[in-house]
């Protein structure tokens, strides 16, 4: 059957009452081919999750009318393997469906996702080795087995080569990224040498709008990709999880705040929603997501260590490359879809960014 899970908001609520629900659930669940399995709760947000096998949402909604009338504010289909690879396996349902951790504390559902890009560089021209550049094998290794020293599950990422994995808890999440981090930057005897962006973010399982991590995911994605060369980029709420405060290099670790992290998926939505179209200004990036010219800059600044003109034609160019490896396209092609007219341009611009022309792929 297909596995769903809710997610209820209340006021207040404890766990004994999310149990008592949950047994009034399992009272009459067989008379509608239902299967409450477990649950996550919350106390201090008010928050509730519920895992289910049902023959459909409406099902679901329709036991828990009946058992005791507390309707999830969503609900969303879950792919299994998906899952088992953003859940986990480390917590088990104790007595009463309750989501625990082996000393009995709640598992509260949190989940942290941290994604990273690593590439090859290079001073030539015309690479001899460019495939190595643009899968770097010792550090993806690295980054690997350091994935699972920390209980990391790795997850398939189609969008580019970068590598995510989804861990059940965000100290664990931020000390497998530091860890990392170090490892990378300690291995200068490595050949290609590399440049590497690291990106966390944590949600708990369904939002209002029904979204999965998925969400999760692309936050981390983009954290990772606004981060400065060799950065650790984090959201704030993996950063008060994991009681990171004063202290830290920012050159290597930076936490955003709430609305840095908003400005930047702004930012982001609208490139992705047709910035890369050079007639696009920035005044008009500025516009779309309400922000005036001078603040754009300060915020971006802050944010990314880069100017928003030089943070988007990054974007642009790791698009023009991902383009290119996926076969999307030839060059010329490639380069008017990221926003460049002029392909000599382009050309220069993916060299000087990359150590070897967008030819080469």
């Amino acid at each position: 059957m297909p596995l769903f899970i809710d997610y209820h908001q209340f006021d207040a609520v404890t766990i004994e009452e999310v149990k008592e629900a949950h047994m009034a659930d399992k009272a009459i669940q067989d008379d509608y081919g239902v299967k409450y399995h477990q649950f996550w709760v919350n106390e201090n947000a008010g928050t509730v999750f519920c895992l289910i096998e049902a023959p459909d949402r409406e099902t679901c909604e329709l036991v828990h009318k009946l058992a005791h009338g507390n309707v999830a504010c969503a609900i969303t289909e879950v792919e299994q393997g998906f899952y088992k690879l953003a859940i986990g396996t480390h917590t088990a349902k104790s007595d009463g469906g309750l989501v625990a951790y082996s000393s009995g504390e709640a598992d509260l559902g949190y989940r942290s996702m941290l994604a990273i890009s690593i590439r090859g560089v290079t001073t030539a021209k015309d690479s001899s080795n460019l495939e190595d550049l643009l899968l770097p094998n010792w550090a993806i290794k690295k980054t690997l087995d350091n994935f699972a020293t920390f209980h990391g599950r790795a997850i398939p990422w189609e969008i580019d080569d970068s590598l995510i994995a989804a861990f059940d808890d965000a100290s664990q999440a931020v000390q497998c990224s530091m860890r990392l981090q170090k490892k990378l930057l300690n291995s200068e005897n490595q050949r290609p040498s590399i440049i590497f962006k690291i990106g966390l973010a944590t949600a708990q399982p369904v939002t209002t709008d029904g979204d999965f991590f998925n969400e999760t995911i692309k936050l981390a994605h983009r954290l990772s990709n606004a981060a400065s060369d060799n950065q650790i980029l984090i959201s704030s709420l993996t950063g008060k999880l994991a009681h990171l405060g004063p202290g830290t290099d920012p050159e290597l670790l930076k936490v955003v705040t709430p609305s840095e992290e908003k400005l930047l998926s702004e930012l982001i939505n609208t490139l992705e929603s047709g910035l890369f179209e050079d007639k696009k200004h920035i005044g008009r990036i500025c516009r779309n997501i309400g922000v005036s010219r001078p603040q754009l800059y300060r915020k971006i600044k802050t944010i990314t260590g880069r100017s928003p003109n030089y943070f988007i034609r990054d974007l642009r160019l790791n698009k023009a490359r991902t383009l290119l490896q996926q076969k999307s396209g030839n060059v010329s092609e490639v380069a008017m879809e990221v926003g460049y007219n002029n392909l000599s341009y382009f050309s220069k611009c993916f060299t000087e960014k990359f150590g070897f022309k967008p030819s080469a792929i």
